[in-house]
């Protein structure tokens, strides 16, 4: 629980360092696999930048965050009733087109993330698409009060051939958009096939 409690200590702060990251050319990627204004379940959605930014490019957006504090900010930001939610309490049967888990599945413990990924993809319709980001590496560590679960581009393949009807759209890696940060992003597109 000591993340959580990160992120309800520091939201403020949290909100301020991710807010204004420019994440347009994620957007991009991952909008273009998706019909106009679907309906998308952001997980994790921290500040609600993301849920603004498909909001006001016209998408049915549901966001959840497992933070009182974020909850708090990403609703007054967005104008949406973000759900206090886990991503471990997902359970949403074909719903959404698209599912954006952007930095949030790096929180999840690692003998779980079969377990998580397969709710995310149960909430998609056929041919919905999922969008994850992790930091790159492969290990499990704890750093500033937060634990993270980190992913390698062999990790990400053994997850995906959990799934018999998930195949890789796209695998990329990016470097951090924050001014102070030089990590590396490993990013996942993925497609629930009919």
């Amino acid at each position: 629980m000591k993340t959580i409690d990160y992120y309800n200590k520091y939201a403020d702060e949290f909100t301020q360092a991710t807010l204004n990251v420019d994440m347009e050319s994620l957007y991009q990627l991952f909008l273009a696999e998706l019909p106009e204004y679907v309906h998308i379940l952001d997980v994790g959605c921290g500040s609600g930048r993301d849920t603004l930014a498909f909001k006001n490019k016209g998408y049915k957006v549901d966001a959840i965050d497992y933070s009182v504090g974020l909850v708090e900010r990403a609703t007054l930001l967005t104008g949406i009733q973000v759900k206090l939610q886990s991503f471990y309490e997902i359970d949403e049967q074909e719903i959404y087109e698209g599912v954006w888990a952007c930095a949030s599945l790096l929180h999840c413990e690692r003998n779980r993330l079969v377990e998580v990924v397969g709710k995310l993809v149960n909430a998609l319709k056929p041919n919905g698409v999922l969008y994850m980001s992790f930091k790159y590496g492969d290990s499990d560590r704890d750093k500033d009060g937060r634990v993270f679960t980190d992913l390698n581009e062999e990790q990400a393949e053994a997850l995906r051939e959990q799934f018999d009807y998930v195949q890789k759209i796209n695998q990329w890696t990016t470097i951090d958009q924050r001014p102070d940060r030089q990590e590396k992003w490993l990013n996942l597109l993925w497609k629930k096939y009919a």
